[in-house]
């Protein structure tokens, strides 16, 4: 059985989360909270971040989200998310790796770092500038995803890929953490309640983190 090492915010283990279901991959949670710096968890994985999957049995350890999603990719048949030709294979990584890189940089990180680190271990307030400036390039982002859903059915191309759950993913914590303004984003906002309703992100919408509560509408698949 496979173990995943996750945190609830973690737009990375959120998108391991959402390969492993979507393909059918038994495995429990186990949660690890990256500010308790646990020495058993740097045993896995040195640089202390989530999510770390691991099969004692297999004696198999994998780290890092993107290597994580290969490899299941690569050894689970069912649900392909990398696929079509060279081309589309291309895409699907470069929309991978600007969701994990640039939307985080843009709008998660700051929104986990205003309204979750600042909170729960700084006491102190969120900075309104740096709130609004995630905002602001939240919506950036959004107008791009519009732009994508315009011209394709799904994020990258003609079906479901790991770009849609790379975006999702980001997309999903975002909202959480209420950074997300909807208004205006018709075609990813009717793309993102599509995936919401899909059973592999039902559980993502139900958890919740002690002392951060998400919008109201967040939970809703139609919202």
């Amino acid at each position: 059985m496979w173990t995943l090492h996750h945190f609830a915010l973690c737009p990375f283990s959120r998108k391991v989360r959402l390969l492993l279901s979507e393909k059918g991959v038994a495995y429990e949670l186990e949660t690890e909270h990256p500010w308790d710096r646990r020495e058993e968890f740097f045993a896995l994985n040195p640089a202390g971040r989530t999510p770390v999957i691991r099969n004692d049995e297999r004696g198999v350890t994998l780290i890092d989200s993107r290597a994580i999603c290969e490899y299941f990719e690569e050894t689970v048949e069912k649900a392909p998310m990398i696929n079509g030709t060279a081309a589309n294979r291309a895409e699907i990584r470069r929309l991978v790796a600007l969701f994990d890189e640039n939307f985080f940089a843009d709008v998660t990180a700051p929104l986990m770092g205003e309204k979750m680190h600042k909170r729960l271990f700084l006491r102190q307030p969120p900075d309104s500038r740096m709130l609004r400036e995630a905002m602001r390039l939240a919506d950036e982002h959004l107008d791009y995803i519009d732009y994508l859903i315009d011209n394709r059915p799904w994020i990258a191309g003609a079906t479901m890929s790991l770009a849609d759950l790379a975006a999702a993913a980001q997309v999903s914590v975002a909202d959480y953490l209420g950074g997300i303004d909807w208004s205006g984003h018709e075609q990813a906002r009717g793309w993102y309640s599509v995936f919401k309703s899909r059973p592999s992100f039902r559980p993502l919408l139900s958890e919740r983190m002690g002392g951060i509560h998400p919008p109201s509408h967040y939970a809703e698949v139609d919202a």
